[in-house]
């Protein structure tokens, strides 16, 4: 990241074409509205599923004694991976100096608030008693992972926010002379929003040392996050979790993970909002590299978490990896190892297939996939107790989701679905000042070569 900002943009006329451009998709339309509407009523149905769960208690899921976290826990650990993509895009890609990644990084930012925010909730859906949540941060032990998983999750979804919103503000002052059209109540948040910034250098030098600073706190942060989710499985002594590589190996997979939504996002905006000028073949194709990459390294850490415990075939692993490769869990395991990361890492590594509707089809896949990654992490071990199964139903003994389960998983999926769209629509998706200060500087450069 650039320690000053050139102002000269605010006075240059390109500023007016490429504020129109972004400001386009803002306001309140009727496909908005009916998309709202339909979210909305879907969401209404899955809260009243959470009700019936609330009332009656986890008996209508399909969780028993053996399996205790199913479809709600693989949920979780889903949403915090993709969440930590808003790091790998503004801080690690930003710090690092890849200008190519500007107009992508608030998209990625507004994923990691969505899916972060929306993470707490699905603790609650798995939670019998929601309403001893509070009891976490009033008796939490400092030996649970739990405690640290509450706390890195809320610090990293704040720290996403103020990502989202500081970069923002700029953008929001652009924008007050330029929304004669929109209603006065979005006007009267843009003017409330954008706290008296009057495009001052010395406000940019704030503005961009705060940024940098909270650019390098979230790095760990997101590194805790996952990995303290993963230590969640790995303290235990089960087999399919009783691993020294699950942290990294959480975190690749949430690279990946994320990847393809900021892929599946992208390409809604370019081609929804029209806004293939600004996201363009170049930074589809720069962003099926990163994929590769990261779905590479992910795949390298699968080889290590089967191949070692198949290696050494103690009687637990055997029984677990049994029920993976050729049993009950084969089918799932195999199409989401082929489907979403062997085939993808091969397809992408053919320029043709990172263009962008090739990558939209292969990053929808590998984050359906990655969703299944985390089932198949979370059930099969818990399907495969040390004891011998004895007097119990049947039904205990494998773990079959319900439709209310089935409901209130789909429903923090609308939620989240709903953060991203609300704020794809009240706020411009793609920063304007740093845009803009990238044309000027860019044309600025050329006349003096």
């Amino acid at each position: 990241m650039s320690s000053e900002v050139n102002t000269d943009f605010l006075h240059d006329k390109r500023l007016d074409a490429i504020a129109a451009d972004l400001l386009r998709p803002v306001g309140i339309s009727k496909g908005f509205l009916i998309w709202m509407g339909f979210l909305t009523i879907s969401l209404m149905g899955c809260i009243y599923a959470y009700y019936i769960q609330w009332d009656k208690g986890l008996i209508v899921t399909g969780l028993r004694d053996y399996v205790s976290w199913g479809m709600y826990i693989a949920n979780f650990i889903f949403f915090v991976a993709t969440s930590l993509v808003g790091m790998l895009i503004s801080s690690v890609l930003g710090l690092i100096g890849f200008k190519w990644v500007k107009p992508i990084a608030r998209i990625a930012e507004i994923i990691a608030v969505a899916f972060a925010a929306v993470a707490g909730l699905v603790i609650v859906s798995d939670m019998g008693r929601p309403e001893r949540l509070p009891y976490v941060f009033m008796y939490g032990r400092i030996q649970s992972p739990i405690l640290w998983d509450v706390t890195v999750v809320t610090t990293y979804m704040v720290l996403s926010a103020l990502l989202y919103f500081i970069p923002l503000i700029p953008d929001l002052a652009i924008s007050k002379g330029r929304m004669g059209h929109q209603p006065k109540w979005l006007q009267a948040t843009y003017e409330f929003l954008s706290v008296n910034w009057n495009h001052s250098s010395y406000q940019y030098k704030i503005l961009l040392k705060a940024v940098r600073i909270l650019l390098i706190l979230i790095i760990p942060t997101a590194f805790a996050i996952h990995t303290v989710t993963s230590w969640l499985l790995a303290v235990t002594l089960r087999p399919g979790w009783d691993s020294s590589i699950f942290g990294p190996y959480f975190l690749t997979g949430a690279f990946v993970a994320g990847s393809a939504a900021v892929v599946i996002m992208m390409y809604f905006v370019r081609t929804n909002y029209k806004l293939d000028k600004y996201l363009t073949v170049y930074h589809f194709d720069m962003m099926g590299k990163l994929l590769v990459l990261v779905s590479i390294v992910y795949l390298y850490f699968n080889i290590n978490e089967f191949l070692v415990p198949a290696y050494k075939l103690k009687t637990a692993d055997a029984i677990h990896l049994h029920e993976l490769f050729v049993g009950e869990h084969a089918m799932l395991f195999w199409s989401v190892q082929l489907l979403g990361l062997i085939l993808p890492i091969i397809l992408l590594l053919f320029k043709f297939f990172r263009k962008p509707f090739p990558m939209l089809v292969i990053s929808i896949v590998v984050l359906v996939a990655a969703w299944f990654k985390r089932y198949i992490i979370v059930v099969p071990t818990q399907e495969n107790p040390f004891l011998p199964k004895q007097f119990v139903p049947h039904a205990w003994m494998v773990y079959q989701p319900t439709v209310i389960e089935t409901a209130i998983t789909m429903g923090t999926i609308l939620l989240a679905v709903i953060i991203i769209t609300i704020l794809f629509k009240l706020f411009p998706v793609i920063p304007i000042w740093e845009m803009a200060e990238e044309e000027c500087s860019g044309e600025k450069d050329k006349h003096q070569e």
